[in-house]
């Protein structure tokens, strides 16, 4: 089985590889800005000339690739995916996550159309909806309240136009929040696990700096969340939408109590302004009935484990 991987060097794409690369079957990938020659996998493992360096939105490239590789799967990762970045480069975030996600249609369509593909949505493009509408189906309307929510939701039909005029074999994973090791410091969780981490390395002054505590947030692993995505291409419907969630939600100042019990050190809270949202919804609970009833689909790791995982990630990296 060939397998093409977008955005294979980050965050999710890393441990698809970490999870599944075996000798059964050959991952392709792109990295974007990294050079894959240049950086490692979490693992410590090289990427491997089957990585490239490649721009998604150049669609010749893309095209290329799939003619070459013919993939049977097609993991559609790459994205700019944090939503402040998203407030700030807005013409970025719109290129890349929309006009990157349909040259890798048209290309699926033109050079590789029995590739089976995934895209990669997120739980963002529900909006702000009060708690007693909590937990969140998937036929929920939509109500993008972000430039990141907005590409995610044009995203989402493009999928459904490839798919039913198009002919292309589509499913669509919608993610609720995630973390892990080798998670960004661009995300909250993050965050704080590498400003402990730097704090226990006394490189900075014993106080973490946090914007909102107050949030709602359904985490899931994100060794759980790669397990859905390959499910999802094995067992999916094409043309469906599938939660990826636990069907319960934290308030971060808890994840925040977490992180901070893992640590000997005397650590003060900052309530930072600059750490706050333009948009924050308030609360996100998902309803994962659908994945696991035609699936089988379970998340298996535990909140403290992912988070234990990641400050020990950040202490090694630090």
């Amino acid at each position: 089985m060939k397998i093409f991987v977008t955005g294979a060097t980050g965050f999710a794409g890393q441990h698809y590889i970490h999870q599944y690369d075996s000798a059964s079957h050959r991952i392709y990938g792109t990295s974007f800005p990294e050079n894959p020659a240049e950086i490692s996998r979490f693992d410590g493992k090289p990427f491997g000339k089957s990585i490239v360096w490649l721009d998604i939105r150049n669609e010749k490239d893309i095209r290329k690739m799939l003619r070459d590789i013919q993939p049977d799967w097609i993991f559609h990762f790459a994205a700019v995916s944090n939503v402040g970045q998203s407030w700030h480069n807005k013409r970025t975030t719109l290129e890349t996550n929309l006009m990157g996600t349909f040259f890798l249609f048209e290309a699926a369509k033109e050079e590789s159309h029995h590739s089976r593909l995934l895209f990669i949505s997120s739980s963002d493009v529900y909006g702000v909806l009060p708690p007693e509408e909590m937990p969140l189906k998937e036929n929920r309307p939509l109500h993008v309240v972000n430039p990141y929510a907005f590409t995610k939701a044009g995203g989402e039909m493009l999928c459904d136009f490839y798919h039913k005029i198009e002919g292309l074999d589509i499913v669509i994973g919608r993610p609720f929040p995630h973390t892990g090791p080798a998670q960004s410091s661009l995300f909250v969780c993050s965050d704080w696990a590498a400003q402990i981490a730097r704090i226990e390395k006394e490189t900075e002054e014993p106080v973490i700096h946090v914007g909102n505590l107050d949030v709602e947030r359904d985490y899931t692993d994100v060794r759980d969340v790669v397990r859905a995505y390959r499910v999802l291409l094995e067992k999916g419907k094409s043309g469906e939408i599938y939660n990826i969630c636990t069907g319960k939600a934290v308030k971060l100042m808890d994840v925040l109590r977490i992180l901070l019990s893992f640590s000997k050190k005397k650590i003060k809270i900052y309530h930072d302004p600059e750490k706050k949202r333009k948009t924050d919804i308030p609360i996100l609970i998902g309803d994962n009935t659908k994945i696991n009833k035609e699936t089988g689909w379970e998340p298996d790791i535990s909140l403290e484990q992912s988070l234990s995982d990641l400050l020990e990630f950040w202490r090694k990296t630090v």
